[in-house]
């Protein structure tokens, strides 16, 4: 079938599992706000299957996310709002805006002007919804890490912004050692609130080094995440071949077989 088949099949799938007589007793009483969690959850499956390279299950993923779009979008339109021809026009609208040196007099300029012409019909975009203010229009929503790095690079485009890495690193020295001074001392307990500021900075500048040294912090993470479940499993998988669990091991045993792991890895 065509895209356009499979796509209206979708749709249609959709206002039957919302039928109020005959849907699903799940899907036909979901709202905007209980699916929401859902629609974030489905954008981190696909970017999991794309860090694994998994093109297997990449399909099956991306659907589910296009899934989450067919799902709020006929919410929408059964309480009047829009339907999933206003999100395709609006994207595609939205598309065509941003990208002058595509489709409008600025064609065939390079990409050199791209990065310019984006950010000059964002800013027209923002003033049009009336979000006044150079850091207007990050969501939210979107993870701490992300929305940090992408903070810092709006404030960065209007002069607010470390020279380079090295001061940044600097600036980070400073703030671990601020957040130490949080720490509990002389049976003094920690004042949790200082701390968590304290942490918050640390972890601030920690994404702001990332930007300036060209990395994707929430990857980096990613990366780090995946690589501490591999040596960890590394670690359960000896102690398993001795008939141990790491309740049975010591630090020391576990931190041992971390750094064999690690050294296996680097092979």
């Amino acid at each position: 079938m065509a895209a356009e088949d499979e796509m209206r099949r979708l749709l249609e799938i959709m206002v039957a599992l919302r039928d109020p007589a005959h849907g699903c007793p799940w899907d036909k009483v979901q709202d905007f706000d209980t699916i929401a969690p859902y629609t974030i959850e489905e954008a981190y499956e696909v970017a999991d299957a794309i860090a694994r390279r998994d093109w297997q299950a990449l399909p099956d993923e991306l659907g589910d996310l296009l899934l989450q779009v067919v799902y709020h979008a006929r919410i929408a339109e059964e309480r009047g709002l829009f339907d999933f021809a206003t999100v395709a026009r609006m994207i595609g609208d939205k598309m065509v805006r941003r990208h002058p040196h595509v489709f409008g007099p600025e064609a065939g300029r390079g990409a050199e002007r791209h990065a310019a012409l984006w950010e000059a019909q964002k800013s027209v975009e923002r003033a049009a919804r009336h979000e006044d203010g150079t850091l207007a229009g990050i969501p939210l929503g979107l993870p701490a890490l992300t929305r940090a790095e992408k903070l810092t690079k709006r404030a960065g485009r209007v002069g607010f912004d470390w020279p380079d890495a090295e001061a940044v690193l600097d600036k980070l020295k400073e703030e671990v050692g601020e957040l130490r001074a949080e720490f509990p001392h002389d049976g003094k307990p920690a004042d949790r609130a200082h701390l968590a500021e304290e942490m918050g900075d640390v972890l601030f500048v920690v994404a702001n080094l990332s930007r300036k040294l060209g990395l994707n912090g929430e990857e980096c993470l990613r990366a780090a995440n995946a690589k501490f479940c591999r040596r960890f499993g590394s670690i359960e998988a000896a102690l398993a071949a001795q008939g141990r669990t790491p309740d049975d091991a010591s630090l020391e045993e576990m931190e041992e077989l971390w750094q064999a792991a690690k050294k296996e890895e680097r092979k």
